[in-house]
């Protein structure tokens, strides 16, 4: 095959069309005209209204991954908040109950105090306001522990009162405190009167059935006692001043083969407050009064 028979024209890949710097041109008035006519004739529009209207799918699709991060985000953002504003009404509502629990104790230890006011004035023994510390942790003894010892003159044997009656009798004495022993003690005894017939006896503490009662020995089982009768002290011991209330008669048990009737009693001295009146002992008065000029 001759060489001039051969096409020497370069195959259409390497091909070179305009320059491009004539296309650099063409191009760029053309993009100035089209802006301009868009510009001037809003020809573009409606092609950019449609577009807009077939991406908007696209655009939800694609913006849905950062919406529910955000809403995530802000849920355990606002849970988190509730839980702290939870506990701090919780921490609130706590403070206010209690609060309001010692307000109520308040109260009640206010009106314990004016009862006992009104207790002092009406008896005529020496007597001093003292308050509760503590119960002694004795289950087979019944008695508390009193803020007044020896520095307020307080001895042995000074009766224990509250508002409802007497509690007991301090059994030991420190320099700051003192120990009470109650009437329901099963080693504390107590002369009384029954209020109604005016009979005496000798009551004891019996806490063996599981309630402090107190319980009157040796009565006849014949002996006018009824349900209800009140129990006073009869100052006949040198130690509670005659009068005080002691307790009230709750259940009698009379038995044909038994010469004594079992009498028991429930005591009306309340403890419910956390302050009490100490007396002084009648004996001490007596022996007072007796060295007086």
């Amino acid at each position: 095959m001759a060489l001039e028979s051969l096409d020497r024209s370069p195959p259409p890949f390497f091909r070179v069309g305009f320059a491009p710097l004539t296309k650099l041109f063409f191009f760029s008035a053309l993009s100035v005209l089209l802006m301009f006519g868009d510009k001037q004739l809003q020809f573009t529009k409606p092609i950019r209204a449609g577009l807009s209207t077939l991406i908007m799918p696209v655009q939800w699709l694609v913006l849905q991954p950062g919406q529910v991060a955000s809403s995530v985000g802000d849920y355990f953002q606002n849970l988190d908040q509730a839980q702290k504003d939870l506990q701090a009404l919780q921490l609130k509502q706590l403070q206010q109950s209690a609060r309001a629990q010692q307000v109520e104790q308040l109260l009640i230890e206010n009106q314990n105090l004016r009862q006992l006011l009104d207790l002092k004035n009406t008896v005529a023994t020496p007597s001093q306001v003292a308050e509760i510390l503590f119960d002694v942790p004795d289950p087979y003894n019944q008695r508390i522990v009193i803020d007044k010892g020896q520095t307020k003159e307080v001895v042995l044997g000074s009766p224990v009162i509250d508002a409802g009656g007497v509690i007991g009798q301090v059994t030991r004495v420190y320099p700051l405190t003192a120990e009470v022993t109650l009437l329901t003690d099963r080693d504390q005894s107590i002369p009384v009167m029954n209020s109604r017939t005016g009979a005496r006896n000798i009551s004891s503490g019996n806490i063996m059935s599981g309630t402090p009662l107190i319980e009157l020995k040796f009565v006849p089982a014949s002996a006018d006692v009824k349900e209800g009768d009140l129990l006073t002290t009869s100052g006949i011991d040198g130690v509670y001043p005659a009068g005080l209330q002691v307790a009230r008669i709750s259940h009698i048990e009379r038995r044909v083969d038994i010469s004594f009737a079992r009498i028991h009693a429930t005591p009306l001295a309340e403890l419910k407050g956390r302050h009490v009146l100490v007396l002084q002992p009648t004996g001490i008065q007596a022996a007072s009064k007796g060295k007086a000029p």
